[in-house]
């Protein structure tokens, strides 16, 4: 599980830093993996979402996404 992790926070830094729309890409990211049921890295991506790009049109979607995430049980 620690190397599935470590590779996928590798690809998601390869993807951005390859990117010109860094938020869209990192929400796109944050909901792959969420999709993937690998909630604690969704959750991590959609905080850095709300941390690096604040005022982004991505951002209101990660505030979203997280606060459901953070009701879940």
């Amino acid at each position: 599980m620690t190397t599935r992790l470590m590779l996928s926070a590798l690809c998601c830094i390869l993807l951005l830093s390859c990117s010109a729309d860094k938020p869209k890409e990192l929400l796109e990211t944050a909901e792959f993996e969420e999709r993937q049921m690998n909630l604690p890295h969704a959750k991590q991506l959609y905080e850095d979402v709300l941390r690096l790009y604040p005022t982004s049109p991505e951002a209101a979607t990660a505030r979203t996404r997280l606060a459901a995430l953070k009701q879940a049980p």
